[in-house]
């Protein structure tokens, strides 16, 4: 699949719907997202739709990504370490790699990071970590974080998570 122009249509609606952040814009326009959905929805995978990615958990659509990391990142100032809790198909750690200096992302649901880590394997993006876990209590070990996304999370915040975000974060 030549998915370039079908990668830009997306990044342009997405400045439609009001992303202003060019840098969150470039990144999304990088990453191929077909190469995270399963082949039968591949035709699918540019829309602004979630996808089933297996097991009962979905793919976000491509807004939802963008608006997180647009909220993250601060425009002309570069984000150093950045911790995702539920990397599912691995889609908004690949993204969040083009605008971080470091990206740790913490799955609990075994075959799902099994399954992200063999999608991201072509890409050898040398600065995202994939961690097998729980995220509740984020990772103490790695801390501080200059952002943390909860890309899978409960009704409220842990307080393990806002203790390890550095000052400003």
């Amino acid at each position: 699949m030549d998915s370039s122009a079908v990668r830009q249509r997306m990044v342009q609606k997405l400045a439609a719907q009001g992303l202003k952040d060019p840098m969150v814009l470039q990144a999304m326009g990088a990453v191929e997202r077909h190469k995270f959905v399963e082949s039968a929805l591949v035709n699918q995978a540019y829309e602004d739709t979630s996808l089933p990615i297996g097991l009962g958990q979905t793919i976000s659509k491509p807004n939802v990504v963008a608006r997180m990391i647009e909220l993250l990142h601060r425009p002309k100032q570069p984000l150093g370490k950045v911790l995702e809790i539920g990397t599912g198909c691995g889609y908004q750690a690949a993204v969040l790699s083009l605008l971080a200096d470091e990206v740790y992302s913490i799955e609990r649901i075994r075959p799902l990071h099994d399954m992200a880590r063999a999608k991201l394997r072509p890409f050898r993006i040398n600065n995202l970590r994939l961690i097998y876990g729980d995220g509740i209590l984020g990772l103490p070990q790695a801390a501080p974080f200059d952002g943390i996304i909860l890309a899978a999370a409960g009704l409220g915040i842990p307080d393990a998570l806002l203790d390890q975000l550095a000052i400003g974060g």
